[in-house]
């Protein structure tokens, strides 16, 4: 940690790279006015929908059942982001009348040509910076191949890297709603400097794990 946190007010890291990639245990809210400037907010926040993950394959436990998503029981406000230059809200169709219109939407399409089941066929991102809608195919059910799950909403790192690639200039990433570290680990990957928050150490301490391997070849 740099003179500058400590003047700022940061608390301590709870992971740090000494490459730009850092992690703070907190609450975003009480972080957001003391980060430095930043070129891309990128984020999965809890939507507000009381997301209770209960899925089952052929009554098979999928490994995160009965799993909350803490913060998902009250409405997500998008308002203290909406200030950034370049925004990127991922789960933004349930909440869109709290967000301006756009033209820049961005869809992952998550079947890709596989027939439908209980879950969504796709999900959805606002941003505040493109000026035509994107798709992006990666199939997921709830996990992908070739990749471990930590968390009940994680997001393939490939599409966080597609994102990313949205912004290519975007030096510094911030991600308020880290989770399992998969928009730091794709920052890391891609060059990029990074910050994550996130509420819960449980996961910051897998973001760490994550981020403390090698960098992946793409």
């Amino acid at each position: 940690m740099t003179a500058t946190d400590v003047l700022a007010g940061l608390p301590k890291p709870y992971y740090d790279d000494g490459m730009g990639i850092v992690i703070y245990h907190a609450d975003a809210r009480d972080l957001l006015p003391l980060l430095p400037k930043v070129d891309l907010v990128l984020t999965d926040p809890p939507y507000g929908i009381g997301y209770n993950h209960g899925a089952r394959r052929a009554g098979v436990l999928l490994g995160f059942d009965g799993q909350m998503v803490l913060g998902d029981s009250r409405p997500f406000n998008p308002q203290p982001f909406l200030g950034y230059q370049r925004l990127i809200l991922w789960g933004a169709n349930h909440y869109a009348s709290r967000l301006p219109d756009s033209r820049g939407w961005l869809v992952w399409d998550k079947r890709v040509g596989i027939a439908p089941n209980d879950q969504s066929d796709c999900e959805m991102a606002w941003t505040n910076f493109l000026t035509t809608a994107r798709l992006y195919s990666r199939y997921w059910n709830g996990g992908g191949i070739g990749e471990d799950r930590w968390h009940p909403t994680q997001k393939p790192l490939v599409l966080m890297q597609w994102c990313l690639g949205l912004a290519p200039d975007a030096v510094t990433v911030l991600d308020p709603f880290m989770g399992s570290g998969t928009t730091l680990r794709a920052a890391k990957d891609l060059g990029r400097k990074a910050i994550g928050i996130e509420i819960e150490e449980r996961y910051c301490e897998i973001a760490a794990k994550r981020l403390s391997q090698e960098v992946m070849a793409l």
